[in-house]
């Protein structure tokens, strides 16, 4: 009887469970508003109008087994020694004047102490005064305690470039401090910039800003975390990258919040929201990206990407997002015309490229050759291509993005530049140092003619004089080399589906890096010239410098490594003399006939 009224009460429940869905009334609407919420200025919690939550039986099987966080986050917030003076500086700041103003501590700084980790980025909003106003305070409440403010700065508004607000900063304890007001804005019905400002609450501040996870705030008054969106905390702990408010109001109001969503989603390995990921892809978004944000913004923020931890997954959300070319935007005489795969080559030639790193273990790359290596890498499908400039000369592609859709420094594009030559003529070395094959120039100009060189020599003399040309950044040049070898292979298919054979290309850097070394070529740029350019204008004769001095002193950079093994430890200039570098009469007496 018991088994048979207990056969009926789990035949009724599985027929509960066949409901396709169930209507519930809604639960903490304050958690689900930022997604309703379609106003611009301050959230409104209508309690009337709110459609009702509905879950499927899925959803509801899920929500009963609550799933667990996936990030470590602190409880409470601790202060190092300096930060605590510093905020007890801005305390007593408020006590010396009486001030009712609540400082919060905003964004990145919250974020990274509840992850556990270091920060020096400390941002702090004030709810009833401007930052430069505060600032003036601070300092005069420093001076009558013996201290003295350093580097106070003020940089203005610009609403053209998306930047809504005054900041004010200065150096405390040798920490620099950026003050701000909280904000509230009114917009005109066609325009993302604000017709009125005025001081906004906490609260209305938190909604405008990016990213839920960089919406919490640090109240100084009350040493407490404030979480004003009610999500920031639950999405830090479960990796999501939300904004506060619907995404595409988001992103018009500072399009760069796209990238800047983009950059913490690979920092932190967190997951984009999949409402953001539409309104990011959105044309109105991009071309708002690419008309309204600053190039020399968004440069810092890919510069940032690309110096970061996850380099690559950055690059493959920029693309899978179809901002690839809006971000690295191409001259409109880009010859021959860009493949519309290739910007999913660039992105695999990049992740080959990371992947490689991450295995070659005989030598350390730092960090400013990691970071260009991963521009270069993503370039490498587009060195080729060239574009006119005004006099009508070719520039390569790769250096127009530098300087002009990235408007990074110059030495970055040079660089990069130059590791892509470079790479052309580690093709041509690499079989003669793994295998010792007979050398083909095969038409790369190496700077020297190649008849001049002895054949026993050669490998070395054209490698010295690589080496002399790229500098410390040879170990990358060769690591690209050994992604694109043999050259007469076309990788295109094999790297798009992930075909990288790393172990074989890993040990072909090994091979190549070790005979380098063997050599004795590896700092062969520090070496200097055994005749410098004053003693070959005296042998020729010549009053002044210039590109027969040049012409010379490349042909002595050829003849150098052949005669003389490079050491690590080198006598300086002034002791290369013939007593102590018996080569150097042979040289001397070389060059001299040759000019006879």
């Amino acid at each position: 009887m018991l088994l048979y009224k207990a056969m009926r009460v789990f035949k009724s429940f599985k027929i509960a469970l066949k409901l396709d869905a169930l209507v519930l009334p809604p639960f903490s609407f304050r958690s689900s508003i930022a997604r309703f919420s379609t106003s611009l200025g301050a959230p409104k919690y209508p309690r009337t109008t709110r459609p009702p939550l509905i879950l499927s039986t899925k959803s509801m099987a899920s929500s009963i087994s609550s799933p667990k966080p996936v990030v470590q986050v602190k409880d409470k917030i601790e202060l190092t020694e300096i930060e605590e003076k510093i905020f007890n500086r801005l305390l007593g700041t408020l006590r010396h004047f009486n001030l009712e103003t609540q400082l919060r501590v905003a964004g990145g700084w919250v974020r990274d102490k509840l992850l556990g980790k270091d920060c020096y980025d400390i941002d702090i909003a004030l709810d009833n005064m401007l930052g430069s106003e505060f600032v003036d305070k601070v300092r005069e409440y420093l001076l009558t305690v013996g201290e003295e403010a350093q580097g106070v700065a003020v940089i203005p508004c610009n609403p053209e470039q998306s930047k809504h607000l005054e900041t004010a900063r200065m150096r405390i304890f040798d920490i620099w401090i950026d003050f701000v007001n909280l904000r509230c804005e009114e917009y005109s019905e066609n325009s993302r910039i604000p017709t009125k400002q005025k001081f906004g609450t906490a609260e209305e501040d938190a909604y405008r800003r990016d990213l839920t996870i960089n919406s919490l705030f640090y109240n100084i008054n009350s040493s407490l975390v404030e979480d004003m969106t009610k999500r920031g905390i639950s999405d830090l702990k479960f990796g999501k990258i939300v904004t506060p408010l619907p995404p595409k109001a988001t992103f018009m109001d500072d399009p760069l919040r796209v990238l800047r969503a983009i950059r913490f989603c690979a920092r932190f390995e967190f997951t984009l929201d999949e409402e953001l990921k539409v309104a990011a892809s959105c044309e109105e978004v991009k071309a708002a990206l690419a008309t309204k944000i600053s190039r020399e913004r968004i440069g810092v923020e890919i510069d940032l990407m690309m110096a970061g931890n996850q380099p690559v997954k950055a690059m493959s959300y920029i693309c899978d997002l179809t901002l690839f070319w809006t971000v690295f935007t191409l001259p409109s005489n880009t010859e021959p015309e860009i493949p519309d795969v290739c910007n999913r080559l660039c992105i695999a030639c990049q992740e080959a490229t990371w992947n490689l790193l991450q295995l070659i273990k005989c030598v350390t790359f730092n960090d400013e050759q990691k970071r260009l290596s991963m521009y270069a890498a993503l370039f490498l499908p587009i060195r080729k291509f060239t574009f006119k400039d005004k006099k009508s000369k070719k520039i390569p592609v790769v250096n127009h993005i530098f300087r002009e859709s990235l408007k990074r420094k110059v030495s970055d594009a040079e660089t990069v530049v130059q590791l892509h030559h470079a790479l052309e003529k580690f093709l041509t070395l690499i079989p003669l140092l793994v295998s010792k094959e007979e050398i083909q120039p095969n038409g790369v100009d190496w700077g020297v003619e190649c008849a001049d060189v002895p054949d026993t020599s050669r490998i070395r003399v054209l490698t010295g004089l690589l080496l002399r040309e790229i500098k410390d950044f040879w170990p990358v040049a060769l690591l690209l080399a050994t992604l694109l070898y043999p050259a007469n292979v076309d990788y295109t298919e094999d790297l798009l589906n992930r075909r990288f054979e790393l172990e074989k290309r890993t040990e072909l850097f090994d091979v190549a890096y070790n005979e380098i070394v063997k050599l004795g070529l590896q700092n062969v740029w520090e070496v200097k010239p055994l005749v410098n350019g004053k003693e070959i204008m005296n042998i020729l004769q010549l009053k002044s410098g210039g590109p027969l001095v040049r012409e010379w002193q490349q042909k002595i950079f050829a003849w150098q490594p052949a005669c003389t093994p490079v050491h690590k430890h080198l006598p300086s200039r002034k002791d290369q003399t013939t007593k102590n570098i018996p080569n150097l009469q042979s040289v001397q007496e070389k060059f001299e006939q040759i000019v006879s």
